[in-house]
């Protein structure tokens, strides 16, 4: 198998066909495209969620809390805590798990969650930290729609994408590549602006606003990119999408970076951003501006089950 996410035909045939006994309590099962599963016991829903980071040296630690959280809040639950399961590679320094645990502590302050447990490890043949986060919620009260979930979209749903595309991905390189940037004449500016967007990559504001405007479904935009998580969400739905490539937002230096490294900024890793399907796009957006969260249309779900950009 190559790098990267399973492939669809593979996760299904492997993954999701093995899942164990059916409980009436899951509301919202493991299935293809979706950010999280929701348990129900009568009262208020419980929205979880896990991730890994394994590409993020940087920032691994404020990465692996925010991205769980982020995949909570898409399934519109509201985030509580992390557990948070850190593999060290043989010859790790204290420092080094000191730097993930402040950079996790600080994030997990910011979004006022809790990290409630875990586990810690140095395991042989690892070369890089791998770390592995689980974020719990409860379910946001009140909504138009409920469950909200990657699935949920139908046909005729208005497709909306807030902040830009390759958010994360962008600080990401220009926090590992930097020199390779600068030596292909990127810019201590371009550099600057990519280092901003490394603190827009939760999407907990933007879920919550979405949700309440009346979102019918959300998906976190990860692995992928935009294109990844339209695909995502038209497989999770049983529905295709048509998607209109110039009103995809995309940051200046998104562009210089991804043509500077040969990258196509619309597959690139965008936690930060967030994609949404709404039967009207009138309110989501009216929502989503009021809590100060830019975002635009870019398309629309269709019937026919293909994504055509």
């Amino acid at each position: 198998m190559q790098t990267g996410k399973i492939p669809p035909h593979l996760l299904r045939r492997l993954v999701l066909s093995h899942l164990g006994s059916r409980r009436d309590e899951v509301e919202v099962s493991a299935a293809f495209g979706e950010d999280a599963s929701v348990l129900n016991f009568g009262d208020r829903p419980i929205v979880i969620s896990t991730d890994p980071i394994t590409a993020a040296g940087a920032d691994a630690g404020k990465l692996a809390v925010i991205v769980s959280c982020n995949d909570v809040a898409a399934g519109a639950g509201e985030p509580v805590g992390v557990l948070l399961t850190i593999i060290m590679p043989p010859g790790s320094s204290s420092a080094d798990l000191q730097q993930i645990m402040q950079q996790a502590d600080a994030t997990a302050r910011q979004l006022d969650v809790e990290i409630i447990g875990g586990h810690t490890e140095v395991v042989p043949h690892v070369g890089e930290p791998i770390l592995s986060a689980t974020a719990i919620g409860k379910g946001m009260p009140g909504l138009k729609h409920w469950p909200i979930t990657s699935g949920s979209a139908r046909p005729g749903d208005k497709l909306i994408l807030t902040k830009s595309a390759g958010l994360e991905g962008t600080a990401i390189l220009a926090a590992d590549l930097r020199d390779v940037l600068k030596q292909r004449g990127i810019d201590d500016d371009i550099l600057r602006q990519a280092d901003e967007l490394g603190e827009k990559v939760s999407v907990i504001e933007d879920a919550k606003a979405a949700a309440r405007g009346g979102a019918r479904a959300m998906h976190d935009v990860t692995e992928g990119g935009v294109l990844g998580a339209v695909y995502e969400m038209a497989g999770a739905s049983e529905t295709g999408a048509m998607l209109q490539e110039g009103d995809i937002p995309v940051s200046a230096c998104t562009r210089e970076i991804c043509a500077a490294l040969d990258l196509d900024p619309l597959r690139l890793i965008s936690s930060g951003a967030l994609l949404i399907a709404a039967p009207s796009e009138k309110a989501v957006l009216k929502a989503l501006q009021q809590a100060g969260i830019e975002a635009g249309l870019i398309g629309e779900v269709t019937e026919e089950q293909k994504v055509v950009v």
